[in-house]
């Protein structure tokens, strides 16, 4: 493995400040996929020595946040990584041997990355022509492994947002790889500096997308919140404020509501639709899906109005009936009226006809109870689908 290289300034690669950082967290949280992503790390790449310090909207993120002399410090990575993984690296050869460690796939994928030796300059440098003019599939992958640590380093920076760090390496490993296939070497900027920028906005993007199992974040003053809230009421408490909500959200260029809503949406906990509730109807458990209105069981407002509907349509297939005389009233009635309504066939012997002409005397009915509801209800009321055939 190569030793520690000594820093290199490359047009203008010099310290980085945390708004910058806090920029690519707004940037990443908005991406709804890769292509936002890529424009947020190539924007980041031809900016590199311009003024650092001119966004007036920086945030302070979860964690500490590392400037690029950290980035560019290769000893200092390597220093992190031997602390990380140091639970494999100093069991003892006899434990190691007969299997009585406890395995760790975080030290393991740690001590596996320091097998990729370091690139200086000239070699990063060579390896990214390649890829750039012969699309070098070797050159690529020795870029990826040789900052394989980096990654590590600063999904680190991000394990009290998410706990399962080896996600984040995994998000970061998949920025890592954007950064290397649009990486221009021409631009005298490290591989470091600018891949810095595609590992945060994919580790960000993944806390922001899995931190629940419904999505928050889903604007930018959300983003703020989440990865600012905590760490502002601290900081307030710290210097002997309450940190209402008011203050919150004036001190987070954010409204009170959006303060009052990140809050809770923070501290309830997730509720699956699916999980049994307390209690039992028929022996059978219920879960909230149970509850919810679906084709079958309408909302109850629904079930209200329609009510109400069939208690008014009652009302004036009545008051229809009253203006019938005779054979009409009865076929009416026995047809419409009824919870137990008779048949055409049963008119028809009723009254000497063929069950035809029981059908017959019936669409008359019809015809005329059509305009007669249409006069008093207008077309709500579908007569051919109230037919009883």
């Amino acid at each position: 493995m190569a030793g520690p290289r000594k820093k290199q300034s490359a047009h203008g690669a010099g310290s980085r400040s945390k708004k910058r950082s806090a920029r690519v967290a707004d940037n990443a949280g908005e991406s709804g996929g890769g292509d936002d992503g890529d424009q947020l790390a190539e924007d980041k790449s031809g900016d590199e020595s311009e003024d650092e310090d001119e966004d007036g909207d920086g945030e302070v993120l979860i964690g500490e946040i590392v400037s690029e002399d950290d980035e560019d410090d290769d000893g200092d990575i390597d220093a992190e990584l031997d602390r990380l993984g140091t639970p494999l690296r100093d069991a003892k050869a006899s434990d190691r041997h007969l299997g009585l460690i406890k395995h760790d796939p975080l030290s393991a994928y740690i001590q596996e990355t320091k097998r990729y030796p370091l690139l200086s300059r000239e070699e990063e440098h060579d390896l990214a022509v390649k890829l750039v003019e012969n699309e070098d599939a070797d050159a690529a992958r020795r870029l990826i492994e040789a900052n394989l640590r980096l990654v590590v380093k600063i999904s680190y920076e991000y394990r009290r947002a998410y706990r399962n760090l080896l996600d984040l390496i995994q998000e970061g490993n998949i920025g890592l790889m954007q950064a290397v296939r649009k990486y221009d070497p021409y631009r005298g900027v490290k591989l470091s500096s600018y891949a810095a920028w595609w590992i945060r906005a994919y580790i960000l993007k993944f806390i922001l997308n899995n931190w629940r199992l419904v999505k928050i974040g889903t604007t930018q003053a959300q983003r703020k919140l989440f990865f600012n809230l905590r760490k502002e009421r601290e900081r307030l408490e710290q210097l002997g404020f309450t940190p209402t909500p008011a203050l919150l959200a004036e001190n987070l260029d954010v409204t009170e509501k959006e303060v009052v809503e990140m809050e809770k949406r923070l501290s309830a906990p997730d509720a699956s639709l699916d999980a049994p509730m307390q209690g039992e109807e028929d022996g059978a458990p219920r879960t909230r899906m149970d509850y919810l209105p679906t084709e079958e069981t309408d909302r109850p407002d629904r079930q209200v109005a329609q009510s109400q509907f069939q208690e008014l349509l009652r009302e004036k297939l009545e008051r229809f009936a009253e203006t019938l005389e005779g054979r009409e009233e009865t076929i009416f009635r026995e047809r419409w009226l009824t919870d137990t309504p008779s048949t055409l066939q049963q008119i028809g012997d009723q009254y000497g006809v063929s069950r035809e002409r029981a059908r017959q005397l019936e669409k008359r009915l019809l015809g005329r109870l059509r305009k007669y509801l249409e006069a008093e209800l207008g077309t709500a009321v579908d007569i051919d689908a109230l037919s009883r055939e």
